[in-house]
């Protein structure tokens, strides 16, 4: 489990085709020498694996479920990526508990700059948005936000100067594609009244 408050920006410095998946390097800084093998990493939103280290160098190894349902496919080497290590049960629940299971990929639709604030408005996959309500959370490229609000085929967040400098969440433009997951509370709800047949 992580919390989505990015600890650091990586860099990633390759990705190579490994049988039906990829092998991903990113370039980690200190996280790494902190980094053991196995330890869970969030990568722009993804659960990933660490399976070698070397300096300050990470590498995951993605499959074929993760290249097609989130962004990691299109990473290509000089592409920077949202990094947090895994929750332990003694930190501060600072954002909302992000799994690091990506639901969907959503876009970037429109950014509009307030000062040094940017109003951003994403639209996602058509079956996420029950579980996006006004004031609950969101994990964008695993950055926890707090939905300003939501229509019937997007929602809108506010981006403060802090999170603009410190994620990849500042270099979005219109178009772009995020990784998306929704509020677990949320998305168990969602699923419950599926169940019972209670429409959306």
């Amino acid at each position: 489990m992580f919390t989505g408050l990015v600890e650091a920006l990586g860099r990633v410095l390759a990705v190579v085709g490994e049988g039906a998946g990829v092998r991903l390097a990113v370039e980690a800084g200190s996280m790494a020498g902190e980094a053991t093998i196995g330890d869970s990493i969030c990568v722009s939103g993804c659960c990933l694996s660490v399976v070698r280290i070397e300096g300050g160098r990470l590498e995951f190894q993605l499959g074929p479920e993760t290249l097609a349902r989130t962004t990691l496919g299109g990473l290509s080497a000089g592409a920077a990526v949202n990094l947090e290590r895994s929750l332990r049960l003694s930190d501060r629940l600072g954002g909302h508990l992000v799994s690091g299971h990506v639901d969907g990929v959503g876009q970037l639709v429109s950014l509009v700059r307030d000062g040094d604030w940017v109003a951003c408005r994403f639209a996602p996959p058509p079956a996420l948005l029950p579980q996006l309500a006004p004031k609950g959370s969101v994990a964008i490229d695993g950055v926890s936000l707090t939905i300003v609000d939501a229509d019937a085929s997007s929602f809108g967040v506010a981006l403060i100067p802090h999170t603009l400098a410190c994620t990849t969440l500042g270099a979005l433009v219109p178009g772009a594609a995020v990784n998306l997951e929704t509020d677990l509370v949320a998305k168990y709800v969602d699923r419950w009244l599926s169940a019972r047949g209670a429409p959306p």
